[in-house]
């Protein structure tokens, strides 16, 4: 599985853009969407299409490479999309050694997902923008719905369908803005 358009938005509105180096919260030198391999304080500023290219192999490199070898039970793409989001923010190792990712392979999907928050310090203190982050993160990690219940007929489902895609339009158009 890869990381949709709609995951890579998200990962783009949380990182922000800013084309020179610069200190993270954590203090590690960072450019681009979040990019840190081969940084320093010292290099030049990059352009747009540098920092597109520098995302697109974060995500493959940093994110969806481990998720494809860590994640043992089926998700979707809403689900893929938030732990991709997840992943690439707190880096592989943490992710795996992470409770979440542990619900996640018990087929504890509920469970996962109240994970999110607790991943919201960066240097040991709690930011803003990282609560931020892991609530659209759990949010769209929660938008998931099996395929077998919105295939499967029934009023029950139907409104489940309805209820997914509304949840996605709201989501989409007042909370994230990344359209």
């Amino acid at each position: 599985m890869k990381t949709s358009t709609k995951g890579i938005r998200l990962i783009k509105a949380c990182e922000g853009l800013r084309l020179e180096p610069y200190l993270c919260p954590a203090g590690v030198p960072t450019i681009g969407y979040g990019s840190t391999h081969g940084v320093s304080m010292d290099m030049g500023s990059i352009t747009q299409e540098t920092a597109d290219s520098l995302l697109a192999a974060d995500i493959r490199n940093e994110a969806e490479k481990y998720l494809d070898r860590f994640i043992l039970v089926d998700v979707n793409q809403h689900q893929y999309d938030a732990l991709s989001s997840l992943c690439f923010n707190i880096g592989a190792g943490n992710f795996r050694s992470s409770t979440l990712l542990a619900k996640l392979n018990k087929g504890d999907y509920e469970g996962c997902a109240k994970e999110f928050w607790k991943w919201r310090r960066g240097g040991g203190k709690v930011l803003p923008g990282l609560v931020k982050r892991r609530q659209m993160e759990e949010d769209l990690f929660r938008l998931s719905v099996p395929d077998e219940q919105l295939h499967s007929p029934g009023p029950k489902s139907r409104k489940l369908f309805l209820y997914c895609h509304l949840s996605a339009v709201y989501c989409s158009l007042v909370t994230w803005r990344l359209y």
